[in-house]
């Protein structure tokens, strides 16, 4: 499912126009952006927990030359875990 078929089925669930839908999922994925960027992590109960993780600094080799070693810096992460409901819901 892309982003024009999730707005689709937003606005039929929800009982609303498709620019409603699209500014609703706009607005989440702004309002999850900001809290992430901010060092937060967002918590949504039954569904899961959007969340920033740190990598640390490692090596790594060059693909196109395999016996190049480069450095990868350290870098951070977003990363989603599942909450229960979800997990339940897609193991039915």
């Amino acid at each position: 499912m892309n982003k024009a078929e999730l707005v689709a089925s937003m606005a039929e669930k929800g009982n609303m126009t498709k620019k409603d839908a699209e500014n609703a999922l706009n607005a989440f994925m702004e309002a999850v952006q900001e809290s992430l960027t901010g060092g937060e992590k967002v918590q949504l109960v039954g569904f899961g927990t959007f969340e920033v993780r740190d990598r640390k600094a490692r090596e790594g080799r060059n693909p196109r030359n395999p016996e190049e070693v480069i450095q990868i810096p350290a870098s951070k992460a977003p990363v989603f875990k599942a909450g229960k409901g979800l997990k339940e819901a897609v193991n039915k």
